[in-house]
C-alpha cells in the first residue's frame, strides 16, 4: 500500500490541494497530470492527499528496459492485490493494463491510480503510452477512478501527456506544476521540525538550497545557517556533494549538453543572450538548442527575459535554480574541502554571490513584492533594464522593473547587506541618474517610482526621505 509519513505536516500547496480534493467530488473519471522539477515533493504530496484512496501505485525505473518494467509491475500488482499472485507476468503493456481492469472493482468512492515517475515507464518500454492510452480511453474514461500521473521532467511531460496530439490529446483534467517553496514556505517548513532563524540566516540558506524539500530536510537544528550550508555542500560525505550530475541525469536525456548551457550561463550572472549561448556552449543555433532551453526553463533552472526597450535579440537567459548556481559558484572546485564555507563566508566572491542571488530571490517572489508595494491589483509586467553608456547618456543597469497598468513604472534598486543599509548622499544620487537615464532613454511620460530592497532594511537618516518606498526582506515572510 502507499507508504505515507502521517507525522510529517504538509507545508503550504493550498491551492493545490484544493484542486485534488476537489478531483476526489467528481462524478466523472478524471484523469490528472502532477508535474515539478526532481526533490520538490511530488509524490508526498500525492501520496498525503490521496493515500486513503489509492488503489494502486507504480513507480518507474530509471535506464530500466521493458523486462525490467514489466517486473516492476509485477511487484506492485502484487503488493496492491494480493490474489493476483496467481497471474501470469505480462508479455507487455497492454496485457499489464488488461490485468488491471480486472483487478479493479467497481466502487462508490473514487479510486486513485498512481503511475510515478512516468517518464521513466514510457522511456524504458515503446509500447506504454499507447497502452495507457487504450486503457484511458477504452476503460477507466467509464469508471469512478482518478488516475495521477507524475514526472520530474517538466519538459517531457508537457511535451507527450498535456499536449499529446493522440489519444490523451485534451484529456487531462487537471494540470498542477507543483514549484519550490517561497521563502515563507521554507521557513514554516523548517519551523515544523522546530528549527528556528533569524530572516538574514533564512535568506542565505535559501539562496543556496532553494525551496526544495528535500534539501531543506536534512537542516539541523541547533547550528546557523552557515554551518548547515558548509555541511550539506561541503566535504567527502556532504548530502549535496554529488547532486548536480544526479539532477541533471535524472531530467534530461542527452544531459550533458543542458549542463553545457548552464556552464555558459554559469559565465555571466546577468545572463546570455541565445548567440552568446552558442559561442560559449559550442551549441550551434537550431531546433536543438531550442529544446534545450525549452527543457531547462520548464523544468525552472533558467528564466527568458525581455530587457524593457530591448529587441527580441538582445532577450537574455539567466540561471535562476539556486542550487545550481551555488554549486557552480562554490561547490565544484571546492567540495572536498572540508569546512570551506566556515572559512570563506565573508570573502569578497560571497558578497559578490549573495548580491545576484538576493536579486534572483527578489525577481521570484514579484508577488510579495508588489502585496507590499500595495499594486498586488494591478496589471503589471516585470523586466530588467540596462543602458550601455554613450555620447549622450552614462551607462545604467536596473535591477528590477515593474510596467504598471495604472501608467506608472516602479524601478527596484535590489542591495543585500548584512545589516541595515547605509544609506548616502552618493548612493542617493546614483539612483536620481538612474532614474534620468530611464526617462530620457525611454522617452516615457509614466510616473516614476524608485524602491530600494534590502536584506534588512535601511539606516533611518535624512537620505531615506529621498526615495518613494523602502522594503526590506520581512515582506517575503
Amino acid at each position: 500500500m502507499a507508504k505515507i509519513e502521517s507525522n510529517v505536516p504538509l507545508i503550504g500547496r493550498e491551492k493545490e490541494t484544493k484542486i485534488m480534493k476537489n478531483l476526489l467530488q467528481s462524478k466523472e473519471a478524471e484523469l490528472l497530470a502532477v508535474i515539478g522539477r526532481r526533490r520538490v515533493g511530488k509524490t508526498f504530496l500525492i501520496k498525503k492527499i490521496y493515500h486513503e484512496q489509492m488503489t494502486f501505485q507504480i513507480t518507474g525505473i530509471q535506464h530500466a528496459n521493458k523486462r525490467e518494467d514489466l517486473f516492476n509491475f509485477v511487484e506492485a500488482r502484487n503488493n496492491y492485490f494480493p490474489r493476483s499472485t496467481k497471474m501470469k507476468e505480462p508479455n507487455d503493456w497492454f496485457e499489464a493494463f488488461s490485468q488491471l481492469k480486472k483487478l479493479i472493482k467497481p466502487k462508490a468512492k473514487k479510486q486513485v491510480l498512481f503511475f510515478d515517475e512516468l517518464p521513466w515507464l514510457a522511456i524504458g518500454t515503446m509500447d506504454f503510452l499507447k497502452a495507457f492510452d487504450n486503457f484511458w480511453n477504452s476503460w477507466a474514461v467509464d469508471q469512478n477512478i482518478l488516475i495521477v500521473i507524475c514526472g520530474s521532467s517538466a519538459s517531457w511531460m508537457i511535451t507527450h501527456v498535456v499536449n499529446n496530439k493522440g489519444g490523451l490529446h485534451n484529456r487531462i483534467s487537471q494540470r498542477i506544476h507543483l514549484y519550490p517553496f517561497t521563502l515563507s514556505e521554507a521557513d514554516h517548513f523548517l519551523k515544523s521540525r522546530n528549527i528556528v532563524m533569524p530572516k538574514q540566516s533564512m535568506i542565505d540558506l535559501y539562496m543556496t538550497t532553494g525551496g526544495i524539500p528535500y534539501y531543506l530536510k536534512d537542516v539541523e537544528k541547533g547550528k546557523t545557517s552557515v554551518e548547515n550550508i558548509n555541511q550539506l555542500f561541503f566535504g567527502k560525505n556532504a548530502l549535496l556533494l554529488n547532486e548536480f550530475q544526479n539532477l541533471y541525469s535524472a531530467l534530461f536525456s542527452n544531459y550533458e549538453k543542458h549542463i553545457a548551457v548552464i556552464r555558459a550561463l554559469g559565465s555571466k550572472k546577468m545572463g546570455l543572450a541565445r548567440y552568446e549561448i552558442i559561442e560559449k556552449s559550442g551549441i550551434p543555433s537550431g531546433g536543438a538548442l531550442s529544446t534545450i532551453l525549452y527543457e531547462l526553463e520548464a523544468s525552472g533552472f533558467i528564466q527568458y527575459s525581455h530587457p524593457f526597450g530591448k529587441k527580441s535579440r538582445e532577450a537574455l537567459y539567466r540561471i535562476t535554480d539556486e542550487y545550481t548556481l551555488f554549486y557552480l559558484s562554490f561547490v565544484e572546485k571546492n567540495a572536498h574541502i572540508n569546512d570551506f564555507w566556515l572559512k570563506k563566508y565573508n570573502a569578497p566572491t560571497v558578497k559578490t554571490w549573495q548580491g545576484y542571488a538576493f536579486e534572483n530571490l527578489c525577481i521570484k517572489h514579484i508577488t510579495a513584492i508588489k502585496h507590499a508595494l500595495g499594486i498586488s491589483g494591478i496589471f503589471t509586467s516585470e523586466s530588467s533594464f540596462y543602458h550601455k553608456a554613450d555620447e549622450e547618456l552614462e551607462g545604467c543597469q536596473i535591477d528590477l522593473l515593474i510596467d504598471r497598468g495604472d501608467n506608472a513604472v516602479t524601478l527596484c534598486e535590489i542591495k543585500y547587506y548584512n545589516g541595515a543599509f547605509p544609506l548616502t548622499d552618493a548612493f542617493v544620487k546614483s539612483m536620481q541618474r538612474k532614474r534620468n537615464v530611464f526617462i530620457q532613454k525611454t522617452k516615457t511620460k509614466k510616473q516614476i517610482f524608485f524602491t530600494l530592497i534590502t536584506a534588512e532594511g535601511v539606516t533611518e537618516n535624512k537620505y531615506a526621505m529621498l526615495i518613494d518606498k523602502c522594503l526590506d526582506a520581512s515582506c517575503f515572510f
